[in-house]
């Protein structure tokens, strides 16, 4: 039996991503959640813990921030990843100088574009900031650097005005364009058409940098992908600014089971999870797809039943995909079959009255609200003999 469950519909539609890569933003804008701060030491797990799954590009941080942090960029550009580490820098020439002592792989140079934040943020012309941006991104590609150029606010910027400025940046040298969509605004239609009609104008490189204020951030970043980005961002948990980023566990197993891509090692996603949600003192919702608390377990009566003679009839993935377990939670909706199964399962055979007697007991365990796992179960079972 499969491990996961294929897009049965995929075969009848020509998209599928061609050559791309992941770039994990968790270490800058992961960090930039409200009240989040990640030490040196795990700032370098969690980069070691995304290395080993495979992901290919990390962003290490915003090392102008402070020395502390230009500090822990430097070390994780010196662990000999297998992934490539880049940073942040704004258009100015003193955060290039910082990225070039970090030993980084590349940097990423931003710039907003669009009229609100040109006259709200930098109270600049649009002529002015792409001047900056363009003389920066010369200074730091005469430094030897490989840079990504990120328009910041891209989604509410005209897309005639952001393909002049990227193929200003192409031309310039620049080795990455970015499209960011920094108040999520986008959906799945636009952006797949945004990512085409700025492919039409360059040859670069283009990433696609995806925010979640309208919970849409993985089904854009994936229609990006198939549109033609290069590069996907993501955050692990999809933790970030506001409403956050587009959550990486969410896009690599929606890569697998949508197109069948099985390079990363998901074995770890549970574990890498569970590690940032410590870390940064942000939980994630139980019902939080791929690796929240729910995302396995199973308490209705019918659907119990099922999952005891084939997971894979309520799971579209098996919990073991991504370092996981199942759970079968016995409660108000369990019914008589289940419950046998589970009671069966664990090595108990109990009479017709005696299974009554505890089908009883935990219907009105659950009405109460109290959640019966297996431990409470055995328990109940005890009671009985």
């Amino acid at each position: 039996m499969a491990d996961y469950s294929k897009n049965h519909f995929m075969e009848y539609i020509n998209f599928r991503p061609g050559d791309f890569e992941i770039c994990d933003v968790t270490l800058r804008d992961g960090e930039q959640t409200p009240g989040v701060v990640f030490t040196r030491d795990e700032k370098i797990a969690i980069a070691q813990k995304l290395d080993s799954i495979g992901i290919d590009v990390i962003e290490a941080g915003f090392p102008v921030v402070s020395p502390a942090e230009e500090a822990t960029v430097k070390e994780i550009a010196h662990l000999g990843l297998n992934a490539r580490v880049c940073c942040l820098a704004r258009s100015v020439a003193r955060d290039i100088d910082v990225a070039l002592r970090c030993d980084v792989d590349f940097v990423s140079v931003f710039i907003a574009t669009s009229d609100i934040h040109l006259k709200y943020k930098y109270h600049k012309t649009f002529a002015e900031a792409e001047s900056c941006a363009l003389d920066v991104l010369d200074y730091a590609k005469d430094h030897g650097l490989t840079v990504r150029f990120a328009a910041e606010d891209a989604t509410r910027t005209d897309v005639n005005v952001l393909k002049s400025i990227f193929k200003k940046a192409e031309e310039h040298g620049a080795d990455y364009v970015s499209i960011a969509d920094t108040v999520g605004i986008l959906n799945p239609s636009t952006t797949s058409w945004l990512v085409r009609e700025i492919k039409k104008s360059i040859h670069t490189k283009l990433c696609i940098h995806c925010h979640n204020d309208l919970g849409m951030a993985v089904a854009n970043t994936l229609s990006a992908a198939e549109a033609g980005a290069y590069q996907l961002h993501t955050t692990v948990n999809g933790i970030g600014e506001r409403s956050g980023n587009s959550a990486l566990e969410e896009v690599l197993m929606g890569l697998l089971v949508q197109y069948g891509i099985e390079r990363y090692d998901l074995t770890k996603l549970m574990e890498l999870s569970t590690m940032v949600q410590n870390y940064s003192g942000v939980e994630i919702p139980r019902t939080k797809p791929v690796v929240g608390k729910n995302a396995f377990s199973h308490e209705s009566g019918i659907h119990v039943a099922a999952v005891l003679e084939n997971p894979m009839t309520y799971e579209l993935f098996s919990p073991e995909m991504i370092g996981g377990t199942r759970e079968l939670i016995i409660g108000k909706h369990t019914g008589t079959k289940a419950l046998k199964g589970v009671v069966k399962k664990m090595g108990h055979n109990l009479t017709h009255d005696q299974m009554c007697t505890l089908l009883d007991r935990v219907k009105k365990c659950s009405e109460a609200k109290k959640m019966v796992t297996c431990d409470i179960l055995e328990g109940f079972i005890n009671e009985l003999f």
